[in-house]
């Protein structure tokens, strides 16, 4: 009898045919021939309308700006780049990466640290933002290197080149016969991108990478999520991140697909409806808010016979009901949204589940800015809610030393692991053992290779008896109540218990509460009192040495990452 092989077996079988390039200049030199006037992009001009940038237009503009920072010296140095999300910093990105190493830089950083990591990086030139050219011009003393190139994506200022000067005169040498950024050599093993990342617990360090961990990225995401021209993505995250960099526009460039850039978080659904996008890159944060207010407008819009307590309201719809609500759902989302991509952190699937009712899919996946970044999704083939999914093309994954739960840390290999920490020998020795990358991240397999993210490393609480807790199976119950807005659990040694216990640090939804308790001054006994009854069902839920024993309430939100993930370390733990 032959023997069946395992999804993660068949799901090579499935692969899309994609083509090969090298490396992002070529990527982008294949895309401007197989897609010429195609809108590569629609962007905002300066009187608000919305225009498209051709692939053609788009070769031309990362050429000229290219052979403009050849003829400037650059050739081999970093490059700095910080701001939003534009076309801009895409063209500096690209044209920094293949003449030089391009350092993105997270724009919410203070300025303190900006300037850490141009001093760190050796950066020759910074291409940015006027704001952050400005905090840089006013604490140039702090420079290693008084003379960087200061060039502003915006505007024309006497203090700084401009980004429009640069380009014209890259596009008057090309002109001219020059073809240096064409004849460049690129090695496509060598760092060419230098990511600085904080994590979670503030300790920075800097991830190299090359065009290849890059390109073998985007092509293995390309064999499992179809990318085309019919393809439209809302950029919403932080560009900096390898997560929306990569996968949210150098997949979809390569692809022949249109990006476009959301004018800010509070504009998000202004921007969907103008830009109609079918691909939404996210935070499990995002979608929750999406979620809940979709069900929120169900809730209040739907017959009450359909509203059975204790089950969910889709599942109790009459089929000739559901279309009726998909639609609508679909309209108040542009009217062509049907892919969420979400990542940096794990969610509800139940909220995945109901998407995937309303006929718009989630897919769920795991990875890391050293591996550029996707390990593992779900994918156009295989879907499953609860986890993060396949190995993708060209990585494989495992757990090291498995518990008796199957529970280890996820060590990960192939294309797209980092070349090391920069300028880090003793960190990088940590992490990277025979050819595999020690992620930190705690997780198990299953028998057909979907992933299962349980923690992280270091945050697991360790009884004195050895058990070991992993906060977010605590967090996962807290966060899924709707009058809890986020929650962080630590562990804090007790003195009179002489052990440590579970505590919860947890902030209100307070909207939620007022509308529960049917006031709109709920007071902090009754607060404190909602809050102590959910934690106690929660407790319920697990075996007593797991149970959080001790709750700090909230003023304030927690403090987060760019991409929205709770600082599990520092000033969030606020323990009274």
């Amino acid at each position: 009898m032959k023997e069946q092989k395992n999804i993660s077996e068949q799901l090579k079988e499935k692969y899309w045919k994609v083509p090969e390039v090298t490396d992002l200049r070529d990527m982008i030199f294949h895309s401007a021939k197989t897609f010429g006037r195609k809108a590569a992009f629609e962007i905002r001009n300066n009187d608000g309308k919305i225009e498209s940038v051709s692939y053609i237009q788009l070769k031309e503009d990362v050429a000229s700006f290219g052979t403009k920072l050849i003829n400037l010296g650059l050739t081999g140095k970093a490059i700095g780049v910080i701001g939003k999300n534009s076309y801009t910093w895409i063209v500096s990105y690209l044209a920094s990466s293949i003449v030089g190493i391009v350092v993105p830089i997270d724009k919410e950083l203070h300025s303190d640290d900006i300037i850490n990591f141009l001093n760190i990086s050796e950066s020759e030139a910074i291409i940015g933002d006027t704001k952050f050219l400005n905090q840089i011009l006013e604490n140039k003393q702090k420079l290693t290197n008084p003379s960087l190139l200061l060039i502003d994506m915006n505007s024309s200022s006497s203090n700084f080149h401009s980004f429009n000067s640069i380009m014209a005169s890259g596009k008057k040498l090309l002109e001219s016969g020059d073809k240096q950024f064409f004849d460049l050599q690129i090695n496509p093993n060598a760092l060419h991108i230098l990511l600085f990342t904080s994590g979670t617990t503030g300790n920075a360090k800097g991830v190299c990478l090359s065009h290849k961990n890059i390109i073998s990225n985007i092509m293995a995401i390309a064999s499992i999520v179809k990318v085309d021209t019919s393809t439209k993505v809302l950029s919403i995250l932080p560009i900096h991140h390898t997560y929306e960099c990569t996968i949210g526009n150098m997949l979809v460039l390569y692809g022949g697909g249109t990006v476009t850039y959301c004018d800010g978080l509070k504009y998000i659904s202004k921007n969907i409806g103008e830009y109609k996008p079918n691909f939404v890159l996210c935070v499990p944060l995002l979608l929750e808010n999406i979620h809940k207010k979709i069900m929120k407008v169900l809730s209040k819009s739907l017959p009450k016979k359909y509203q059975i307590p204790g089950t969910n309201i889709l599942d109790n719809l009459p089929f000739f009901i559901k279309p009726i609500v998909k639609h609508k759902v679909r309209q108040s989302l542009g009217g062509k949204l049907h892919t969420f991509i979400v990542g940096a952190a794990a969610i509800n699937p139940d909220i995945v589940a109901d998407f995937f009712k309303l006929g718009i899919r989630v897919l769920q996946g795991y990875g890391l800015t050293e591996c550029s970044p996707l390990v593992a999704g779900n994918n156009d083939f295989f879907q499953k809610y609860d986890s993060a999914g396949l190995p993708i093309p060209f990585m494989e994954y495992k757990i090291d030393e498995p518990n008796d739960e199957g529970i280890g840390q996820i060590i990960v290999k192939g294309d797209s692991v980092m070349l090391g920490y920069y300028n880090n020998e003793e960190e990088t020795k940590h992490v990277l053992k025979d050819g595999w990358f020690y992620t930190g991240d705690l997780g198990k397999v299953d028998e057909n290779g979907y992933l299962y993210i349980t923690g992280r490393c270091k945050s697991v609480i360790v009884t004195k008896n050895g058990k070991n807790i992993y906060p977010e199976e605590l967090e996962y119950y807290l966060n899924d109540n709707p009058l809890i807005s986020e929650a962080m659990v630590i562990g804090v040694y007790d003195e009179k218990e002489k052990d440590t216990i579970v505590n919860a640090s947890i902030y209100p939804n307070l909207e939620e509460i007022k509308e529960y308790l049917h006031t709109d001054t709920p007071d902090k006994a009754q607060i404190q009192k909602i809050i102590n009854t959910i934690v106690q069902d929660v407790n319920k839920k697990f075996p007593n040495y797991k149970h959080i024993k001790a709750i700090n309430l909230r003023d304030t939100e927690f403090e987060k990452t760019t991409t929205q993930k709770i600082k599990r370390f520092g000033d969030n733990l606020n323990i009274r």
